[in-house]
């Protein structure tokens, strides 16, 4: 789930990815453990990564998504369900610093509000749902591709799923940098997420359109991930009343 830019998609994607979001309006009840593990094992599995050298390319063959071995019934069995473990591994890998650190900011940003909302166990189901069936996606979109896949793409996107829906009126407050100049300005949640998703899902569509298959980033992932949250935070908060857009 790297980022690459084509065409009308990239430059869209290209102008959001320069917005970092800061911090939101919205104040949690008791400290984010575990968001703050997650962020965490992300950190500490890509300095495993880095530490495996020569044998990094081993390290992905192992816990990456490769969407051909995903759809293999004889590959299911010769590794004894190996594929499956790789929808979650896959989850907690990287591919450079810039994909690690924009995930986890914007898992530090919104990931607490949503632990905060189910508690620490449920959140944990969530989010490894979110990666799971976001990468399941991602395999079913690509399904004869030979390419690992990884990042925390698809579980954050969860995350800004759930956000949206729980909080829709909060504020983000997001970096824009212009030349020399980077205001920090005040963003409403439903604008920004929904900005976000839009841009993932026309970037998901454009390769059916321009008849160009070919993509480096998995938005499918992303589309699906983004999903998801919004249907397990309903089904997974433990109080429906709980749930009040935030201002």
């Amino acid at each position: 789930m790297l980022f690459t830019t084509r065409g009308l998609c990239g430059k869209l994607r290209e102008e959001l990815v320069m917005a970092f979001p800061l911090r939101d309006s919205i104040r949690t009840r008791r400290r984010p453990w575990l968001t703050y593990t997650l962020i965490l094992l992300n950190v500490l599995a890509f300095f495993v990564e880095l530490s495996a050298g020569p044998f990094a390319y081993q390290l992905l063959d192992a816990f990456a998504v490769i969407p051909v071995r995903v759809l293999s019934p004889a590959y299911w069995v010769a590794s004894m369900g190996q594929p499956l473990l790789t929808l979650v591994t896959g989850t907690f890998l990287h591919g450079s610093w810039a994909h690690l650190l924009g995930n986890m900011l914007y898992l530090w940003v919104f990931g607490d509000n949503i632990e905060d909302l189910l508690g620490w166990g449920r959140f944990l189901l969530f989010y490894l749902l979110c990666g799971l069936l976001a990468n399941v996606a991602h395999v079913f979109a690509n399904p004869v591709s030979l390419v690992p896949t990884i990042g925390a793409s698809g579980a954050v996107a969860g995350v800004l799923g759930a956000y949206i829906l729980s909080f829709p009126r909060a504020r983000i407050l997001t970096l824009f940098p212009i030349g020399f100049l980077v205001p920090a300005v005040p963003v409403r949640a439903w604008a920004y997420l929904g900005l976000w998703f839009l841009i993932q899902l026309v970037s998901g569509l454009a390769p059916i359109w321009v008849r160009d298959l070919t993509q480096t980033v998995a938005f499918w992932a992303h589309i699906s991930g983004f999903l998801s949250g919004v249907a397990l935070i309903r089904l997974l908060r433990p109080d429906r009343r709980s749930l009040l857009p935030g201002g």
